[in-house]
């Protein structure tokens, strides 16, 4: 058995990535923090597409409960690890910067970089060990240069970055491959409330991205093929930035 960590992984970016790894032969699992419902359904598909997986609900900024859940599932699969990490988990909380409230700064970065530590951290030994890992993490071109209004999203995905490229030198001898993909608008719940007809006037492929065709890269990069990739930024923005 393989399997793949996704977190975030019950709709959206997340979903689409669940699928394209169970296509890849990969056992799922699925994290989740509130949207049971979606990621039962999620999961459902998984099925529909020839593999299996589980559930694992739990906050990604919540470390105690992050090792508790791993740790039950390590317990449950003495055998077996976790060969693909999926750091999708985020959210988004915008204003302006003069007007943001300090739990909206928080909680930002709490889910996005905290979230990426506690899993990632969990899941590093397992992988040296085996000598082989591919950790994929989601950044975003907010991430690389900067949106106005959200100068949260911007910092903990900036960060992101920096992370992935440090850690890329650190595992890279143990054959772990660490890698961002970095979306511009893709047309999930993610972009509810943005104005898409304006936005699209400034991309030059002149629309919005698919969750299927980030999923598509992320697959790559979690494929044997890209084992001489690490400590990449991949940008998937129809042009928007380059």
């Amino acid at each position: 058995m393989k399997y793949a960590l996704v977190t975030g992984g019950s709709r959206g970016i997340g979903r689409a990535v669940c699928l394209r790894l169970a296509q890849m032969g990969y056992q799922i699992l699925i994290n989740c923090n509130t949207g049971t419902e979606a990621a039962a359904e999620t999961l459902r598909l998984v099925r529909e597409n020839g593999s299996d997986g589980e559930i694992m609900p739990f906050d990604v900024a919540d470390a105690a409960q992050v090792h508790a859940a791993l740790e039950q599932w390590t317990s449950a699969h003495p055998d077996e690890y976790i060969e693909v990490l999926v750091n999708n988990a985020g959210i988004r909380d915008d204003s302006s910067l003069m007007m943001m409230q300090p739990q909206a700064w928080q909680r930002v970065l709490d889910i996005t970089l905290s979230g990426f530590y506690n899993v990632t951290q969990s899941l590093l030994l397992p992988m040296q060990t085996h000598k082989f890992g591919r950790i994929i993490n989601m950044a975003s071109v907010s991430g690389l240069k900067g949106l106005p209004g959200q100068t949260n999203y911007s910092a903990a995905k900036g960060a992101i970055i920096a992370a992935t490229k440090a850690l890329a030198q650190e595992v890279a001898r143990r054959g772990v491959t660490v890698n961002a993909v970095a979306p511009g608008f893709i047309k999930t719940d993610m972009v509810e409330g943005l104005d898409e007809d304006a936005l699209r006037r400034q991309i030059p492929a002149n629309r919005f991205g698919r969750p299927e065709e980030v999923a598509a890269l992320i697959g790559f990069l979690a494929s044997a093929e890209a084992a001489y990739i690490t400590g990449s930024v991949v940008s998937i923005n129809g042009g928007l930035y380059t």
